[in-house]
């Protein structure tokens, strides 16, 4: 849903998709901003078959350069999901704060882990 915010998201890339559990997955969300930004805060919300199950604070700088100019950016992030991480759908919402607390953008999108495991059976 596109709010009123700050900063507009044109799209997410996710990496690999479906995402292997105990493999490095890389969310990159190309978005725009028509205001700079000195930094801020990432937090991100993710739940599973609509359960809450994980909450996580980022430093926006340490996502993206900073400062942030006006125009085009990217926001990276980048984690490994343990081997134990049940395969299925998720959902990942993500708000980008200002170093005001000022909320400039909210967005949410669905992901899935696949069956696949890093441990091969050869």
């Amino acid at each position: 849903k596109q709010g009123e915010y700050d900063v507009k998201v044109q799209g997410v890339e996710i990496s690999p998709n479906p995402i292997a559990r105990g493999q490095p997955a890389t969310f990159s969300i190309a978005a725009t901003t028509g205001a700079a930004i000195d930094g801020g805060k990432l937090v991100i919300e993710v739940s599973y078959f609509g359960w809450h199950i994980h909450s996580e604070t980022h430093d926006l700088c340490d996502e993206t350069s900073c400062p942030v100019s006006t125009g085009d950016f990217v926001v990276s992030h980048s984690q490994v999901l343990p081997g134990y991480t049940p395969p299925g759908p998720y959902s990942l919402k993500m708000k980008m704060f200002n170093a005001n607390k000022r909320e400039l953008t909210c967005i949410g999108f669905d992901f899935s882990i696949g069956f696949a495991s890093s441990v091969s059976d050869s």
